[in-house]
C-alpha cells in the first residue's frame, strides 16, 4: 500500500473529543489507530520507513505514549530503545531536567548511560502540542552528550506552535 493510503487511513481512525480533558479543549484521541490492526500497522510502517531515512542509533519514547510507538519502531530498525520518564518512575542513576506546564512544572528522567555520547538520537511520541514535554527531552539528550536528529510525532497541533520551543528538527504525520 502506498504511504499516502496509510496515512490517508490512520487519519481516518484518529478521533476528535470534544471538552476533553476539560471544557474548551478538542482532544485528539490516537487510541482508536491502536484498536485497528490495519491502522496501527500503518502507522508503525510509516515510522520506521521515516526512521530508518534518519540514521539514528537510538529510538527515544516519552511517558507515556511514546512507549506504545517507539519499542516497536526500535525493534523494527534492530537499535535501543530508551525511555524518557517522569521524576520517581526509574529505576537508578538518573538525569533530570525540569519543564514548564500550562499550571506548575513537572520533571521528566532518564536513566545514567542509557544513551552514550554522540549517539543520533530520535525521539518519538504521539503528540506535538505546546512543545514542553519535547524540549525537556530534547535537553536530557543533550545533557547526556548526545544528539537530537529529529523528534517523531504521530499528531501535531499546529496553532499551538510548539514547534518553535523545540530546539530539533521536528517531523508530524498529521497536523490539526
Amino acid at each position: 500500500m502506498e504511504d499516502k493510503n496509510k496515512l490517508d487511513r490512520v487519519k481516518a481512525r484518529i478521533d476528535a473529543i470534544p471538552d476533553f480533558p476539560k471544557p474548551g479543549i478538542l482532544f485528539r484521541d490516537i487510541f482508536p489507530v491502536l484498536s485497528d490492526h490495519g491502522a496501527f500497522s500503518d502507522l508503525i510502517d510509516l515510522m520506521t520507513s521515516h526512521v530508518k531515512s534518519l540514521s539514528v542509533d537510538v529510538v527515544i519514547g516519552l511517558d507515556a505514549r511514546g512507549f506504545l510507538l517507539g519499542p516497536i519502531i526500535a525493534q523494527n530498525l534492530q537499535l535501543p530503545f530508551v525511555p524518557i520518564r517522569k521524576k520517581g518512575k526509574l529505576p537508578g542513576k538518573t538525569i533530570q531536567v525540569e519543564y514548564k506546564l500550562e499550571y506548575g512544572s513537572d520533571i521528566f528522567e532518564l536513566q545514567v548511560d542509557s544513551v552514550k555520547e554522540g549517539q543520533r538520537i530520535v525521539i518519538v511520541d504521539d503528540l506535538l502540542a505546546t512543545g514542553g514535554t519535547m524540549s525537556a527531552a530534547c535537553q536530557l539528550v543533550t545533557k547526556a552528550n548526545a544528539t537530537t536528529v529529529e523528534c517523531l510525532v504521530v499528531i501535531e497541533l499546529k496553532d499551538l506552535d510548539g514547534r518553535s520551543k523545540v530546539p530539533s528538527k521536528v517531523h508530524s504525520l498529521v497536523e490539526y
